[in-house]
């Protein structure tokens, strides 16, 4: 049932985007500096395309720096997670380690019975 909800909404946004990019199909000129700047410099390029473009080619950009700006925000605490997670695998290791030992040369049954019985 919530899949049906979350493939209608996927449709409304879809139509309300076509209907966006409809109602702004007039072409707008992009420069990259201002004219002012552009003939102090010597330089200047701009290009033409539909409004709908500029405004689809904003949101996707802002998704791309936001994505990589948490993503570097959020790297200590990967890293953190990584050292914890290595931390517990030796951890691990060693107490099967000290177990091994403990039980040497004890019967299979009379060891897990006393492994079981210990950890109560």
């Amino acid at each position: 049932m919530i899949r049906y909800f979350k493939y209608a909404f996927l449709v409304l946004v879809a139509l309300g985007l076509v209907v966006l990019a409809l109602a702004n199909r007039e072409p707008v000129l992009l420069e990259v500096l201002p004219e002012n700047l552009a003939l102090w410099f010597g330089w200047s390029y701009a290009i033409e395309l539909p409004l709908f473009l500029v405004i689809f080619g904003g949101v996707v950009l802002g998704l791309l720096v936001g994505f990589v700006w948490e993503w570097l925000r959020e790297h200590r605490h990967r890293v953190e997670a990584k050292t914890q997670r290595r931390d517990k695998q030796r951890l691990e290791r060693e107490v099967e380690g000290l177990k091994g030992r403990a039980n040497e040369g004890k019967d299979d049954v009379l060891a897990l019975l006393e492994d079981t019985g210990s950890s109560r």
